[in-house]
């Protein structure tokens, strides 16, 4: 990839170390758009032995990317989020991949295009970690920075994505206990 190009793609997708997430972090600070990918992958990596039959660096790269629009757009909580919002980070996605270069340009945008099917089991489990990282954000984070609607929807968040596989499922369910517990504890 020419410098220059690698350079201005870089230079846009460090907003998503700036641009935050409705989620906090322990410290009690916003957390950063870029810090929610990290970890997602992180999670991807982690449990690679619970699906040795996937292309696990594919859902990695899929971890890793699938936010790259709010470099441009921010960050729109998924329970806010509507139709206009997704146009939008649609085509912030679409005008990003353009600056890249033939390789790149066409493994990103089928990756999107995957992601956004959810047809293959990598795209599944990709969906089923996003949702799974934000509910233990918010287990994490203190009960105060939560919003009155996140009461019931960390109990259900992420339901049906985690439904396509056994592991998936009892995360979710186990998730699902440590937020309840965290609601009778801290209230």
């Amino acid at each position: 990839m020419e410098q220059r190009k690698f350079l201005e793609f870089l230079t846009v997708a460090e907003k998503l170390k700036c641009n935050t997430r409705h989620s906090f972090t322990t410290s009690g600070r916003k957390e950063s758009v870029a810090e929610h990918s990290w970890r997602l992958a992180l999670m991807a990596m982690l449990c690679r032995d619970e699906f040795p039959h996937l292309d696990m660096d594919k859902v990695i790269k899929m971890c890793l990317i699938h936010d790259l629009g709010e470099a441009v757009t921010g960050d729109v909580p998924a329970f806010y989020k509507t139709e206009a919002h997704r146009r939008t980070e649609d085509k912030a996605v679409e005008t990003l991949l353009a600056g890249l270069p033939a390789p790149h340009r066409e493994e990103f945008a089928a990756l999107f295009a995957e992601m956004e099917a959810r047809e293959t089991e990598e795209a599944k489990l990709w969906k089923a970690l996003d949702n799974l990282e934000a509910v233990i954000s918010h287990n994490e984070a203190a009960l105060s920075t939560w919003i009155p609607l996140e009461y019931t929807e960390n109990l259900v968040y992420g339901e049906s994505n985690c439904a396509f596989s056994p592991w998936t499922a009892a995360l979710r369910e186990m998730l699902k206990q440590d937020s309840i517990e965290k609601i009778e504890r801290e209230q």
